[in-house]
């Protein structure tokens, strides 16, 4: 698909998509953060949800989230601009402090990402990626369509997944999500080593002719 065709399709996703959320959300505004980079990427990168600071640049992957995008692209020596990323659900999920009144992110609902696939299926048959890589549980479950399925028991391991309407294809290679790490310290190394496992799944991909 031509790129233009492509970024004008996402703007309508975009606007439509707003429109939807603020129907569904009309008691409570909803900042939503869409995905971002090289439309014509084969390689799209799927997180779970925006946090605060994606809240505030509204831009996917800033903050905390971003030095964990870093060591990702370091290690499969990409830049950003490189490859598409984006997010299940495209609003922050918070939970508030009664004591403080604090804001802090919790997972999203059932029903947060039961009404956010279309949407993420959608934008990225728009993109059309060779390979999609799933961050965790919530973009595994999501992306495969699968709620038995668990990221300990696939990661590494890419398998085939349909996107939308069941017309276009990819493959999903899944990962667990960086910030699991930081409570389970023993990830690290598996971590790592499915990420250099990717490298070499993802160099494949440019040897066959998919520009990256």
């Amino acid at each position: 698909m031509d790129r233009s065709i492509k970024l004008n399709q996402l703007e309508t996703l975009k606007k439509e998509c707003k429109r939807f959320f603020t129907d569904i959300y009309h008691d409570t505004e909803k900042i939503l953060v869409f995905g971002e980079g090289d439309v014509d990427s084969p390689l799209v990168l799927v997180g779970e949800a925006p946090g605060e600071q994606e809240t505030i640049e509204q831009r996917p992957f800033v903050g905390k989230a971003g030095k964990n995008l870093d060591e990702f692209l370091e290690i499969l020596k990409l830049d950003r601009e490189d490859i598409y990323i984006t997010n299940v659900v495209k609003f922050r999920p918070f939970k508030v402090n009664e004591k403080t009144g604090r804001l802090s992110n919790r997972p999203p609902t059932k029903e947060e990402v039961d009404l956010s696939r279309a949407w993420l299926m959608r934008e990225l048959k728009i993109i059309g990626p060779k390979v999609v890589v799933s961050l965790g549980n919530t973009a595994l479950k999501t992306l495969s369509g699968r709620r038995d399925i668990k990221i300990g028991h696939v990661h590494g391991k890419p398998f085939e997944i349909e996107i939308g309407d069941k017309e276009y294809r990819a493959m999903l290679f899944p990962l667990y999500h960086p910030a699991s790490i930081i409570y389970r310290r023993e990830l690290a190394s598996v971590y790592r080593e499915d990420l250099e496992a990717l490298k070499v799944y993802v160099d494949k991909i440019i040897c066959l002719g998919h520009k990256l």
